[in-house]
């Protein structure tokens, strides 16, 4: 540990006064400071050029007061202990005025450690080593070079043994290195050194015979068999007898499998190995080392394929059976595995069908050749039994069978219910039993229809794994009992695993005022692509981004609690298995009022519009009516004659007057007129008193004025009272009223009086002109 007194830095500065420095200078001693991680230091600032407190700072940070004490009135002593920064500022400043007094750079430096030495025989077959190397760790930021030396310890003395710029050092003496492996035991150590400092490492002491590492083995010799594989190798000890340890792993494990080992005892230089799989390369090595000393360096590798182990082979027959074809055939792919490809034996794969039904044989055995991993051969709508047989030289080497079902056999057993969901590559299948007994399950998949894998399973679940990305699966599932197979039962297709979509489109935004829908698309040229969250993400130029999250089942969001007439910006990332897929970013202004609003304002205003123009419709209509309310037709109406009372129950008719050339209103200027002209003329002469007349006939008027003959002579008549007296009508059959029924008179019919008693009649009454109208008015132009 380096520690510097504060006794030294006293003198030092007051040599420096008699050096003829200023009194009033001021400064930090000792400068260009180098000390040793972990070890505490002592530094002195001399205030004479300033008056008052000072204070420390170390990198510009404030160090606590009670690290530092005043000796006298120009002398103030900073303690630090534990130091461990690879370099630091330290600076003494004024309370007063805050200015730096002097300052000084403290650098740190570490000593060498984990010193590892080794004696290496390269030459021969044995004997002394020839190269001794060692090697240590040093943990330094220094910008000056490093001379390493290793320094042996010899009594009292240290003798160079090695140099070095780095953190390692060899020494390769076929004189000097067997020296110091012949002694029992050893010490070094390694030192460090710059210009500006020098560190020494703690004694690394060793038994020369417990660091040796003697050659590895000469390249062995492996001979392979149909079960094992026989490993030998020379010894490479001399007159030492050597351990030795065996290293092998299959080429395909290579990575990520941890190596198997094989340790032989002293003096034992060959190994069987056992553990191995058929039709497989294997890479074995060997190393060896003394009883004490350290292990050699591995063997160079040697590659041996394996032969084909009988009692590995699992054929593991399965079928896959298609739907019955037009002509009665059904393709059956068989298919199986067991027999590694790699095999180098030459091998022969017969099938041999077995067609029968009520274990009865139907014809006689039908033999086909196949390939080394699948068949596919024809079997009509009986049961089949399809054997594989593998042979090697004419000998048989494995067999396995499979069962076909006849088409439409009952009684068989199958699954139910079966389901299948995915996650991250993995596929997990279930289902429910059947009702009658099974023994296993067998279930195969497949993603394209031509490459199929199987496997069987005693469970009602199973989980597939090894399967490709973005495949759609189909899974079948099949009972399995007695050495026969019931009918399978095929889940729905399934992905193994969802890609993100490629393209994310926000589709449409529904604006209102405070809030807004938003709608999007995904597109995909993969079919297995799906989403798991959808996130939206939503800002305005003066608030912060804020998003909502949903499932990825949704297709659209409402955005809730957003501001009025309001520019926002929206996009949508959409999250998957293998990523993130984010769309265009869009644009939208909220609406100033709500929309709901202004529709119920809309709906409002125009039912108002609509009940204003339909009351002034009706006001007008009833206007126009009042103010257009025709004048009755005097065609639609007669004339009759009032009667007196004396004459009401006459059982004549008077003939009404009317005027079929013209229909005209008649004025009392006018009716005066017609009474005049309808006066009867007697002896010649027109007369008012009706005791006085004398009607004759000869004397009537013209056909133009007379009234009677516009009566037919099946008119109706009737006679109305009045308070004035009785007025008689009539209706002809071709009469102008609308609508107007024929009405039974109310007295009883009489017979058409003469001109003569019509005249003798108008001679005891006076007659009175009125206006009778009934139904007067023309309505669409019916009457």
């Amino acid at each position: 540990m380096l520690r510097i007194s504060l006794v030294s830095f006293v003198v030092a500065a007051a040599l420096s006064v008699c050096n003829g420095q200023h009194e009033k200078s001021c400064d930090v001693f000792p400068k260009d400071l180098h000390i040793e991680v972990g070890s505490s230091v002592e530094l002195v600032c001399r205030t004479s050029c300033s008056s008052g407190k000072i204070f420390w700072t170390l990198n510009g940070k404030n160090l606590s007061e009670s690290l530092s004490k005043t000796i006298n009135s120009t002398h103030t002593v900073l303690s630090l202990s534990n130091f461990t920064q690879s370099s630091a500022v330290v600076e003494c400043h004024s309370s007063h005025t805050d200015q730096v007094l002097g300052g000084v750079i403290v650098s740190t430096y570490s000593k060498p450690e984990n010193i590892k030495c080794v004696f290496i025989t390269k030459y021969g077959t044995g004997g002394s080593p020839h190269v001794f190397t060692c090697s240590w760790s040093h943990h330094m930021n220094s910008s000056q070079a490093i001379r390493y030396t290793i320094l042996e310890i010899l009594d009292d003395s240290l003798n160079e043994v090695c140099d070095s710029k780095v953190a390692e050092c060899t020494i390769e003496d076929r004189l000097k290195v067997p020296q110091m492996f012949s002694q029992s035991n050893s010490q070094i150590i390694v030192r460090a050194k710059t210009d500006a400092w020098e560190a020494y490492s703690e004694p690394y002491e060793f038994d020369p015979h417990h660091i040796w590492k003697i050659n590895p083995p000469e390249r062995p010799v492996i001979k392979p068999s149909s079960d094992r594989l026989s490993v030998e190798w020379g010894p490479r000890c001399g007159t030492n007898s050597c351990r030795c340890e065996v290293r092998y792993h299959k080429i395909s494990e290579s990575n990520g499998v941890t190596p198997k080992y094989l340790s032989r005892p002293m003096s034992h230089y060959s190994a069987t190995i056992e553990e191995i799989e058929s039709c497989s390369n294997y890479n074995i090595s060997v190393r060896c080392a003394t009883k004490e000393s350290l292990w050699s360096d591995w063997s160079q590798e040697r590659t041996v394929h394996t032969k084909l182990n009988k009692s590995h082979v699992r054929l593991r027959l399965w079928r896959k059976v298609a739907e019955q074809e037009k002509n009665g055939k059904r393709k059956v792919h068989l298919m199986w595995r067991g027999i590694p490809s790699t095999c180098e034996e030459v091998l022969n794969y017969t099938i041999k069908q077995i067609p029968y039904t009520n274990n009865t044989t139907l014809t006689n055995d039908t033999y086909t050749r196949c390939g080394a991993s699948s068949c596919d051969v024809e079997v009509d709508q009986h049961a089949h039994r399809l054997f594989l047989t593998v042979s090697v030289n004419g000998a048989s080497l494995a067999d396995d069978s499979v069962y076909v079902p006849a088409v439409g056999e009952t009684g068989l057993p199958q699954v139910f219910s079966i389901q299948a969901t995915a996650h991250e590559g993995v596929i997990q299948v279930s289902w429910n039993a059947s009702e009658k007994p099974t023994s296993r399950y067998m279930i195969d998949w497949t993603h394209d229809g031509n490459q199929y894998h199987w496997n069987e399973s005693g469970f009602t679940a199973a989980t597939l794994f090894g399967l490709m990305q973005r495949k759609p699966y189909n899974i079948t599932v099949t009972p399995l009992f007695n050495d026969s197979t019931g009918h399978g039962t095929q889940a729905n297709q399934i992905c193994s695993s969802l890609r993100v979509p490629e393209l994310v489109a926000v589709r449409n935004v529904e604006i209102h005022s405070k809030s807004a829908f938003v709608k999007w698309d995904t597109k995909s040229q993969d079919p297995c692509s799906g989403v798991d969250t959808y996130v939206i993400f939503y800002e305005t130029q003066r608030q912060p981004q804020l998003n909502v999250t949903v499932d990825g089942d949704e297709e659209g969001v409402w955005l809730k609690d957003l501001q009025p007439n309001t520019q926002y910006t929206v996009y949508v990332e959409a999250t998957g298995y293998n990523g993130t897929t984010k769309s265009k970013t869009m644009i939208f202004t909220t609406n100033m009022f709500d929309s709901k609003l202004i529709k119920v304002f809309s709906v409002c205003g125009g039912l108002l519009v609509i009940l204003v123009l339909s009351l002034g419709l009706a006001c007008a209509i009833q206007w126009k009516k009042f103010y257009e309310k025709p004048v009755p037709n005097p065609r639609l109406s007669s004339v009759a004659k009032w009667l007196s009372h004396n004459h009401q129950k006459m059982e004549g008719f008077f003939q009404p007057f009317t005027d079929q050339a013209e229909n005209r209103v008649v004025t009392d200027e006018t009716q005066r007129q017609q009474r005049a002209a309808l006066t009867p003329v007697c002896n010649g002469k027109h007369t008012r008193d009706e005791k006085l007349v004398v009607c004759d006939p000869s004397l009537s008027p013209t056909p133009e004025s007379e009234p009677i003959e516009r009566f037919s002579e099946n008119s109706e008549t009737q006679l109305l009272s009045s308070p004035e007296g009785s007025m008689v009508f009539s209706s002809s059959q071709s009469s102008p009223y609308r609508s107007q029924d024929s009405v039974e008179p109310l007295l009883p019919r009489v017979e058409k009086p003469s001109r003569s008693d019509l005249c003798q009649k108008q001679e005891k009454t006076t007659p009175k002109s009125v206006y009778v109208s009934l139904i007067m008015f023309e309505q669409s132009g019916a009457r």
